[in-house]
């Protein structure tokens, strides 16, 4: 505290001033005059935020908190600082040549974390060990390893199909194969969408035993409510929920089991895509609001989160989001979104997005939990930049933007139990952080406003942040 001495009556008296002494925080990063946005405290004006050994050490009101001039300071006057974004839904086995690059794309778009929802193990594993060992130069890295599939599998490695899955026959393989994923190190375990119900239990009994979470598309030999209540922890695309949410549910089901019984030594991407274009339609058309709400109420009593990626659906696909794609990938890019645009617009797929963004508001009515994830690279969805349209879909779909930025930042680390070191700006969380121009909460596409990206400390400018970009879009 200062001291001031004041003459009274003939009497030296000293009085402590209420001001602070400045403060001097040694190997540290200090940003002040900055407005904090997180889901947790909202927005906060003028703070100062210091960063020290990877972490936030101290979040103050800049009024209270003088700084010395000896600190490393960055002026945060204008900016606005959010916790680091998650894109929960990726796949870095889809396309192996573009892999490599996916690092430094998610991090120059301000994704400092992703969860990788389907690849060979020892593929992906990769990865995660290369997060593990660079923590202040990649984003931190989730993997399921293979989608748990039955037979005939959907990614099974033929044309068109990357191999990102394990075939079960029996529940005897299902055993093996979370067993032996278990002793890798998986975070959480992805079912899929031809496994039967006996193995599909099978999956979510090992889950619960070994604490890890089960995600997945409900199998279409199920319905959502028989999945849910037997431990789903959580739902990608919405996938299959409108065969629930149908006035006919048990009528489409029963016709579904027929159908898999028939297509059995079939492809089991031709027989997937043969049950969908079969049932998803009529199911949207038969839509029943009493059905759907009888599915949201055990969506809601269980806890089932939903990953909706909507941007996979409903996002417009524009040559200038590749432009720093490496070469090869963003001209076969722009060579495909060229045929793509050649043809007839498909109106099943606009409906079905449609009605995605309806139930993405009622989900969110009933406090059902949202994860943003993209499925980036699948649809020429680019890295890092499909997240922020993502957050705009939802929005449109009746989150507000702060809402939104809880879906990509503080909801992933719930969902991992990592809440208490991430997902919001408090004293000892995990300094992974945007500085952005522009304030998100005004306007939701703000998120790409970025200015400057913060991975466990390290400070990444717009320069370095466009060098990045620049060296992948050489390649």
């Amino acid at each position: 505290m200062l001291k001031c001495n004041l003459f009274l009556g003939g009497l030296l008296l000293t009085v402590i001033s209420c001001q602070p002494n400045e403060r001097f925080f040694k190997d540290a990063l200090c940003i002040e005059n900055i407005t904090t946005i997180d889901a947790k405290n909202g927005l906060l004006e003028n703070q100062t935020v210091i960063i020290k050994d990877g972490k936030i050490h101290k979040v103050s009101s800049s009024k209270e908190l003088r700084l010395s001039q000896k600190n490393k300071v960055i002026d945060g006057s204008g900016k606005y600082l959010v916790p680091g974004l998650w894109d929960t839904h990726i796949h870095f086995s889809y396309m192996e040549e573009l892999a490599p690059s996916m690092f430094d794309l998610f991090l120059a778009y301000g994704i400092t974390g992703v969860r990788d929802t389907g690849g060979q193990i020892t593929y992906v594993k990769k990865f995660k060990e290369l997060s593990l060992a660079n923590p202040t130069t990649t984003p931190r890295v989730m993997i399921a390893g293979p989608l748990l599939d039955g037979t005939p599998n959907v990614y099974d490695g033929s044309p068109g199909r990357p191999n990102l899955s394990a075939g079960l026959g029996s529940l005897e393989a299902v055993t093996n194969e979370v067993n032996i994923l278990d002793s890798l190190g998986v975070d959480f375990l992805k079912a899929y969408e031809m496994l039967t119900p006996q193995q599909f239990m099978k999956i979510t009994q090992l889950a619960q035993e070994k604490g890890l979470k089960v995600t997945g598309h409900v199998p279409l030999s199920m319905d959502v409510i028989s999945a849910s209540n037997a431990g789903l922890n959580s739902m990608e695309h919405l996938r299959n929920l409108e065969l629930s949410c149908a006035s006919n549910a048990k009528e489409l089901l029963e016709n579904r089991k027929k159908l898999l019984a028939l297509g059995k030594n079939d492809a089991g991407g031709i027989l997937r895509s043969r049950i969908h274009s079969t049932q998803r339609m009529p199911a949207i058309k038969n839509y029943d609001e009493d059905k759907a709400q009888e599915v949201l109420d055990v969506l809601a009593k269980n806890n089932t989160w939903q990953i909706p990626t909507l941007a996979l659906y409903r996002s417009v696909r524009l040559k200038e989001n590749f432009k720093y794609l490496p070469d090869s990938i963003r001209k076969a890019w722009e060579q495909g979104l060229e045929n793509i645009q050649l043809r007839a617009p498909a109106p099943d797929r606009a409906n079905y997005a449609d009605w995605m963004s309806k139930m993405i508001g009622k989900i969110h009515q009933n406090k059902i939990e949202i994860m943003a994830g993209t499925d980036t690279p699948i649809g020429y969805l680019t890295p890092g930049l499909s997240l922020h349209e993502e957050l705009s879909q939802l929005v449109q779909s009746g989150l507000s933007p702060l809402e939104a930025i809880k879906t990509a930042t503080l909801n992933p680390a719930i969902y991992f139990e990592l809440d208490s070191e991430l997902g919001w700006i408090g004293e000892s969380t995990w300094a992974d952080l945007i500085v952005l121009d522009k304030n998100p909460l005004e306007n939701i596409s703000n998120t790409k406003e970025i200015h400057a990206v913060i991975k466990q400390g390290n400070y990444m400018n717009r320069d370095a942040l466009d060098q990045m970009l620049k060296t992948i879009s050489e390649n």
